[in-house]
């Protein structure tokens, strides 16, 4: 016989509400006490004839569990389990060992950031193992997740429709409480994408009853909120637009939108990890109906770090150059779109795998192979886009080692090797059309005069047809840098001066001053 529990938010509608056996469901909080509080609530809002157990992880149950002598269940069970990843892994068994779990709720309360331990895949796996054995047994867990980064585990957790029946937060924004609902499934229906304003009492939370809550609300999609430096100083141009100081400002509102537009300025290149974590957050938390766009007000937004923004959901990206009039035609044209690319889970794969390679100047002959090897078999990268591999002969009279003299690569993901008198330079991520600018900025002087031959791969098949081709040199053809102790001296002297390379000037004596005053 299927059991009905109760989530413990007073006043919250039974489509939010109701728990049932065969079920999973998840909720974040941001701090350990609202974490302790939800699951005192939720204990207090059962019958008096629930069969319930508690399950904390790294401290004693009974000093954080406060039975309530009017409300709540006859007689719970209290469990205490080690907070490392054994102990989770044989929690189903374990129970087994002491209670007979048809239709009883188990409220497991992990530890704060615990879950930041474990891998993704590993959390996705212990769930579904959950899921068949609650299924199995006829019997209801609620786990809650205190943790100050929910916002990465709700990202993770959002598409596990098959795993888990609910997915919330219990967080506070600028003062105030949120319950926000990414998902929550039982006989009622599937409710999805809500926000509650909630009180917390000293035993309990509750609906604030005051504020209006509509469920499923979409009569925002011609709202624009941007950030101010948008509009380039211009007042706003309808009532439906809302300027906002920072990003961060924008990100928090639109967190109470669903299908609104949301306009972020790029100032600078170290917002780009945080930029990308707003955008990738509100398109796995608020879907695919709402616009993200990013305006860079500022030139040097890099390809690598457009392609980031674009893979973390951002609708589109509008350059520097693009005059006012331009942006907003194309904040138009994103009007009534529904965002269809796919969006990984976990940002970490993003920003490991759209970053270059950790690599950057001479590396020897076989690590440079396998180092494009790796650019080339990253699967989020698009395709013919991993880089463009350059094979360059010098002019006669210049040593192939002196020609590295002159190659100075200062962007990180951008090596070179020596061998079969030829130099190997990969410029990952760099456009075929890009290529003349980029050598400009890594030799010195003139391409065309320290170069007598070039021949450039850019599309994967190729770089991988010459790689296969490269592999086949012998070692005894491998060449290595001058040595840092020879002393011949530099082909050239010079500097770089972050746009151009310059000549330094060298004193010369042209009379030795034994000879000064001496007539010739």
């Amino acid at each position: 016989m299927e059991s009905l529990f109760s989530f413990g938010i007073h006043a919250l509608w039974d489509e939010l509400r109701q728990m049932t056996t065969g079920g999973i469901w998840w909720v974040n909080t941001d701090r350990a006490e609202d974490a302790q509080l939800v699951a005192n609530s939720t204990l207090a809002a059962q019958s008096n004839q629930t069969l319930a157990a508690v399950i904390t992880m790294g401290e004693n149950a009974s000093s954080v569990i406060e039975l309530d002598q009017h409300h709540g269940p006859e007689k719970i069970q209290l469990f205490s389990m080690p907070a490392n990843k054994n102990s989770l892994y044989s929690l189903s068994s374990d129970l087994l060992c002491s209670v007979v779990p048809d239709n009883y709720l188990f409220i497991f309360l992990a530890k704060e950031g615990f879950w930041r331990s474990i891998s993704g895949d590993a959390i996705k796996q212990w769930l579904a193992n959950m899921k068949r054995w609650v299924k199995t047994n006829n019997c209801a867990l609620l786990i809650i997740n205190p943790d100050n980064n929910s916002d990465k585990a709700t990202s993770l957790l959002s598409n596990q429709h098959q795993s888990l029946s609910g997915i919330a937060s219990v967080r506070q924004e600028q003062g105030e409480y949120i319950f926000d609902v990414t998902f929550w499934l039982n006989r009622m229906g599937v409710s999805a994408r809500q926000r509650i304003a909630l009180n917390k009492g000293e035993r309990a939370w509750s609906v604030k009853l005051t504020e209006k809550h509509e469920p499923q609300q979409r009569s925002d999609e011609r709202q624009i909120l941007s950030h101010s430096a948008v509009l380039e100083g211009a007042p706003i141009l309808s009532e439906y637009w809302s300027l906002f100081a920072d990003n961060e400002a924008v990100f928090t509102e639109a967190r109470h939108h669903h299908a609104a537009t949301a306009i972020f300025a790029l100032e600078n290149n170290q917002q780009i990890d945080h930029l990308a974590s707003c955008i990738h957050t509100l398109r796995k938390q608020r879907g695919s109906v709402i616009k993200l766009i990013v305006r860079e007000t500022h030139p040097g937004l890099r390809a690598t770090d457009e392609r980031l923004l674009m893979a973390c959901g951002a609708n589109i990206i509008v350059p520097y150059n693009a005059p006012l009039s331009r942006c907003l035609n194309m904040i138009e044209s994103v009007q009534g779109q529904f965002f269809t690319r796919d969006v990984p889970d976990d940002i970490s794969l993003l920003t490991a795998s759209l970053r270059p390679l950790n690599l950057r100047g001479f590396q020897p002959w076989d690590k440079f192979c396998n180092a494009v090897k790796s650019a080339l078999s990253n699967p989020m990268s698009p395709n013919d886009s991993k880089g463009v591999l350059v094979a360059l002969r010098p002019v006669p009279g210049l040593r192939v080692e002196q020609l590295l003299t002159l190659c100075k690569t200062n962007r990180m993901g951008d090596f070179v090797t020596l061998g079969n008198n030829r130099l190997m330079l990969f410029l990952s991520y760099c456009r075929i059309n890009d290529l003349d600018v980029a050598l400009r900025h890594i030799f010195p002087l003139p391409v065309g005069d320290i170069i007598s031959n070039r021949v450039v791969w850019f599309e994967d098949n190729d770089i991988a047809a010459e790689l296969t081709q490269m592999r086949t040199i012998p070692e005894t053809d491998w060449q290595t840098p001058i040595s840092p102790h020879d002393n011949t001296p530099s082909p050239v002297n010079a500097e770089h001066s972050g746009r151009m390379w310059r000549r330094v000037p060298v004193p010369l004596d042209l009379l030795q001053p034994s000879t000064e005053g001496q007539s010739s």
